[in-house]
């Protein structure tokens, strides 16, 4: 859902519960209005907008597209709850009603895929006549706005192509979808019989379970969990479904560790320690495979994915170089020291970051947005950022050279700011001897060799000396200029999301290329929305860090769920939750931002 030009926030959506007189309207009504409209011009269908009875089933016409080449129509169709739907199912548990909704919309999606195969739904006339579609869920578990649930009432949210021939209204056409069709996906999606009651309780409590392991990796001093006999290997690079006849995940028994899930019982898996964890390993061996699940592990999983019990603490984020972003205003100076040029890295902008700048950047934001743990894989990192061996260190004096290796901070990273490192090596072997735990991935299978790893690190020569001056310190907190985050472009606000790699906001288009935890356009959309939301809100006052603008967002989404993010004549139906971290990642990308640090305001 893009935001439409000119459109004004209504959050929280107000719904739209019928018509301006507040009535809902019967199936004869709605009947009789089609039959008068009939080969009228298109834009009559805009007298359709309101409420109906159609039985049990409740219909909300909310937006009518103007014209058949136009983005679909958004519609609602609303149920009781009752029966194997009951609100016990998911009781107070918003972990279970999360979990309820996505497979709602799941069901949703297969019902309007059995329908275009009968030929009952998809394009049928001029422009998108007849197209039917939900926010269909993908391989993780997202909030989402696609299906919304309270304890009376269950919601699909959809769009749908009114009929036209030419610019022709179809009454007859548009009869059989809005009193036929989305009803009938209402009733195969919303009403469970006792199968899909006992399939509705096993994706529930698997996402139950996942929200149990993550919310205690913390007290077990680990930083992410991969169950044994997990499936880790994907179908292909462009798919999440799971690899047939993959190698089942067993961990090594000196990192074994046991957590308890509130269905699942005990669970035996891997346990990543705090601290700096090096994954090393031959090509093709399974290295990034296992950094790739575990930087989907901040997210939940369905039955059948063979992630559904590996998990990451809700805070770990991707880190890599990103050659040509922008940077405003970030302190990259325990990384990289004074420029040759004479410019300062303490409050360092650029339009056009190296890869080592880059990569600073985003650690330091990652930071100050609340980041404790860092996923790094070497063969997208800068090499020059990530390590200086002992011969370049005698060719180029440390004087003459201002970048600060990583593998010279990050135990001070852990020890002084709690901030711990699972990074994949094939070719740095300095860190070995700084690692706390070396995992090497042999053949997709995990063997814990810390001890041998350090011992090879004593062996090998010649040294290198530390190059590192001095604490790291906490990140400069910023706080940014909201006029620099205006949406507004011509007197009109523009927001429009562009799959998961980019969002046109005002006059600026965000690259979000780098910014790999973004798994779904509906996030993308979402980010839109909340950045556009903080300037109206005033989140963004020009007085609040980034930080506590970020909390205050969050706030919004825990009291108003997505609708908070609702337009006006939009039902808000294809956005998901993203990440504070991810919504931090896009405003900091997004090449107007003007930002000030904030002195002895340290996080």
């Amino acid at each position: 859902m893009g935001r439409q030009p000119g459109a004004r926030p209504r959050g929280p959506w107000d719904g739209g519960e019928g018509r301006r007189d507040g009535r809902v309207r019967s199936l004869e009504e709605l009947r009789a209005e089609l039959a008068r409209i009939d080969r009228r011009p298109y834009p009559a269908y805009k007298d359709l907008r309101g409420a109906y009875a159609l039985g049990e089933v409740t219909l909300f016409i909310d937006h009518v597209q103007g014209d058949p080449f136009a983005a679909p129509s958004r519609v609602r169709v609303r149920l009781p709850r009752r029966g194997a739907l009951d609100p016990a199912l998911d009781g107070a548990s918003a972990a279970r009603r999360v979990a309820l909704a996505d497979f709602l919309a799941r069901r949703a999606a297969r019902a309007i895929e059995a329908a275009v195969r009968a030929g009952r739904a998809g394009r049928q006339g001029s422009g998108r006549s007849g197209e039917v579609r939900v926010d269909a869920p993908g391989a993780e578990v997202l909030e989402r706005s696609a299906c919304r649930l309270t304890d009376d009432w269950a919601e699909l949210r959809l769009s749908a192509g009114l009929p036209a021939a030419g610019r022709t209204v179809l009454g007859r056409e548009a009869a059989a979808l809005l009193l036929d069709l989305l009803p009938g996906i209402a009733w195969e999606a919303l009403r469970l019989g006792p199968d899909d009651a006992a399939a509705a309780r096993r994706h529930l409590d698997t996402v139950e379970d996942a929200r149990a392991l993550r919310d205690g990796l913390a007290a077990r001093e680990i930083v992410a969990f991969v169950a044994d006999g997990a499936i880790l290997p994907r179908a292909s690079g462009v798919s999440q479904r799971p690899l047939a006849d993959a190698i089942p995940f067993a961990s090594p028994p000196e990192l074994r560790v046991t957590l308890t899930a509130p269905h699942a019982g005990a669970v035996t898996g891997l346990g990543v320690p705090e601290g700096l964890t090096v994954i090393v390993g031959g090509g093709y061996h399974g290295k990034s495979t296992l950094l790739a699940a575990l930087a989907r592990g901040v997210y939940d999983h369905p039955p059948g994915d063979g992630r559904e019990r590996v998990v990451a603490r809700a805070d770990a984020t991707i880190i890599r170089a990103e050659d040509g972003r922008r940077v405003a205003e970030v302190d990259i100076s325990p990384y990289i020291g004074p420029l040759p040029s004479g410019g300062t890295t303490a409050r360092f902008s650029t339009e056009n970051a190296s890869g080592s700048t880059s990569q600073a950047a985003n650690i330091v934001e990652a930071i100050e947005t609340g980041c404790r743990v860092l996923l790094m894989d070497e063969d997208t990192c800068a090499t020059n950022f990530l390590i200086r061996d002992a011969r370049m260190q005698r060719l180029v004096p440390s004087e003459k050279e201002p970048i600060t290796p990583f593998v010279d901070r990050v135990q001070q990273l852990g020890r002084e700011r709690g901030v711990s490192t699972v990074l994949v090596l094939g070719g740095s072997g300095d860190y070995l001897g700084v690692a706390d735990t070396v995992i090497w991935m042999d053949a997709y299978r995990p063997r814990e060799v810390t001890g041998h790893a350090h011992a090879i690190a004593a062996e090998v020569g010649p040294p290198r000396r530390s190059e590192a001056a001095g604490p790291l310190g906490p990140p400069a907190p910023r706080i940014p200029d909201p006029a620099s985050v205006s949406a507004e472009r011509g007197g009109r606000t523009k927001v429009r999301a562009r799959g998961v790699q980019e969002i046109a906001y005002g006059a600026e288009e965000i690259d979000l290329r780098a910014v790999e935890q973004l798994i779904d356009p509906s996030q993308t959309r979402a980010i839109g929305a909340l950045l556009a939301h903080a300037v109206e809100r005033g989140h963004l006052d020009g007085r609040r860090t980034l930080a506590e603008a970020l909390a205050l967002l969050d706030a919004d989404l825990d009291r108003a769920g997505l609708d908070l993010l609702g337009w006006a004549g939009e039902h808000p139906g294809d956005l998901a939750r993203p990440r504070m971290l991810e919504v931090a990642a896009a405003l900091n990308r997004l090449r107007s931002l003007r930002v000030r640090q904030a002195a002895g305001r340290g996080a």
